[in-house]
C-alpha cells in the first residue's frame, strides 16, 4: 500500500498547471490506444471491490535467483546493504540474514543511495510463511520506482483484496493483467521495464511515466500509461521532479523477505543519427543517363532471380522482389545510387563504350554482382 515517501525538496509548479497537466495527461489516455491484452486506463473508483479479479495463472518454476547480466548495477546479492539508506538518512536498518534481507519491526522504509531514471529492474521477493492476516493485511510491502510509482507486493496466493492493490499491480490504478502469485514461502521474481515520465522545460508534463511488469515469467503490465504518483485514497497529478530519483522498498510491517536485487539503465534518448556529413547529397541526372541503367540483371549463379531496373520519369526504380514492389534509387553520381530508405548501394558498371553491362549491390556487408540480362520495360 502507498505512503507518501519522503523525497527532497522539488519545484512546485502552479496548482492551476497541475490542474491542466492532469486534465491533459487523462484525456490523453482516453483518446489513446489501450495499451495491449486489453489493458485499459482505470475506469473504476481506486480499490472498488465490485472491480473483476484478474484471473489466477500457475506460474511455471523458475531458475532463481536470477544471475545478473553484465552492465547490471547490483543492489543487493545476498550480503550487506551498503546501496541502500533509511529514507529519512542513515544505514539502512532492515535485516539481513541467509541471503536475504526484510524490515525489521518499526523500521523506515528502505531507499537506494543512487538515483536512477529509465531502468530495467529485477526484484526477488518472498511473502511471509506461515501466512497471517487478511487482504492487504498479508505480505504486503512495494517496490517504488523513482520512490513516487508503486508496483505492489502482496501475498495474493488465494487471498481476496481489491483488484488494483494485488501483487504485481500499480497500486490504485492498474490491477494486474493475471494473478500470478505462487505460495507464501516461495521466491518470486517482478522484472520491471520502467520509463519514467518527461516534463518540458516550464514543469509541463510532456509524456506520462510507463511500466511493464513480468511476474514469475508472465507478463502482468503491458507498458501502461501511469495517471500520476500512486497514493492510497486519491490520485496525484504529476508534478515535475529530477530525470532520477532513489528506488524504494516500503515496510509495510510484514516481514516480506527480499533478494538478488538489481537493475540495468536503459538509454534514454533515442540511438544516436549518423554523423553529420556521413551522407552523400543526391545529384541530379538526365532522362537519358537513368535509362541507360535501365534492364534486367540477373546476380551471378541465379537461374531464377532477376532484378528490374526502370526510369519513371525522372525517378530511377528497382525491383528485387519479383513483384510489383518497386524501390526508388536515389542518385548519388552518374552510375552510383542508394536505396532511400535502406543502407544499400548499386553500382552500374560500364564498358569502354559506356553501355551499362553490370550492376554491384552492397548491402549489409555483402556485394552482389548482377550482369545486364535484357532491356528495360
Amino acid at each position: 500500500m502507498t505512503r507518501t515517501p519522503v523525497l527532497p525538496e522539488l519545484p512546485r509548479p502552479p496548482r492551476a498547471r497541475l490542474r491542466a497537466a492532469a486534465l491533459a495527461l487523462l484525456l490523453a489516455v482516453a483518446c489513446s490506444e489501450a495499451p495491449a491484452l486489453g489493458q485499459e486506463a482505470p475506469r473504476w473508483k481506486t480499490h472498488d471491490l465490485a472491480r473483476p479479479r484478474p484471473p489466477v495463472v500457475a506460474p511455471a518454476p523458475q531458475d532463481l535467483p536470477a544471475l545478473p547480466p553484465s552492465d547490471a548495477v547490483l543492489l543487493f546479492c545476498g550480503q550487506g546493504l551498503e546501496a541502500w539508506r533509511s529514507e529519512k538518512g542513515g544505514p539502512a536498518d532492515w535485516v539481513v540474514a541467509d541471503g536475504a534481507f526484510q524490515p525489521a519491526p518499526g523500521a523506515e522504509d528502505i531507499v537506494t543511495v543512487q538515483g536512477f531514471g529509465d531502468v530495467q529492474l529485477h526484484v526477488e521477493w518472498a511473502a511471509p510463511l506461515p501466512a497471517a492476516g487478511t487482504s492487504q493485511g498479508r505480505g504486503n510491502s512495494g517496490v517504488f520506482l523513482m520512490g513516487l510509482y508503486e508496483v505492489q507486493i502482496l501475498d495474493s496466493f488465494e487471498n481476496d483484496t481489491y483488484a488494483d492493490g494485488q501483487a504485481a499491480a500499480v497500486y490504485g490504478q492498474y490491477p494486474p493483467l493475471v494473478n500470478a502469485c505462487r505460495p507464501p514461502g516461495e521466491w518470486q521474481s517482478f522484472d520491471i521495464v520502467f520509463r519514467r515520465p518527461r516534463f518540458a522545460e516550464d514543469g509541463a508534463l510532456i509524456a506520462p511515466a510507463r511500466v511493464t511488469v513480468q511476474q514469475n515469467g508472465i507478463l502482468v503490465q503491458d507498458a501502461v500509461p501511469l495517471l500520476g504518483p500512486t497514493a492510497w485514497l486519491q490520485h496525484l497529478p504529476y508534478e515535475e521532479h529530477p530525470d532520477r530519483l532513489p528506488l524504494s522498498l516500503q515496510n509495510h510491517g510484514s516481514p516480506v523477505r527480499f533478494r538478488n536485487i538489481w537493475l540495468r539503465e536503459l538509454r534514454e534518448s533515442a540511438e544516436p543519427g549518423p554523423p553529420e556529413g556521413g551522407t552523400q547529397p543526391a545529384v541530379s541526372l538526365k532522362a537519358e543517363q537513368l535509362e541507360r541503367c535501365a534492364g534486367r540483371y540477373r546476380p551471378g549463379g541465379a537461374r531464377e532471380t532477376v532484378y528490374t531496373v526502370r526510369r519513371d520519369g525522372q525517378q530511377l526504380q528497382c525491383n528485387f522482389f519479383w513483384n510489383d514492389a518497386y524501390l526508388d534509387l536515389v542518385p548519388l553520381a552518374e552510375r552510383e545510387f542508394a536505396l532511400r530508405h535502406t543502407a544499400a548501394t548499386i553500382v552500374f558498371d560500364a564498358d569502354d563504350q559506356g553501355a551499362v553491362v553490370a550492376l554491384t549491390l552492397r548491402i549489409g556487408g555483402s556485394t552482389i554482382r548482377a550482369e545486364k540480362v535484357g532491356a528495360g520495360e
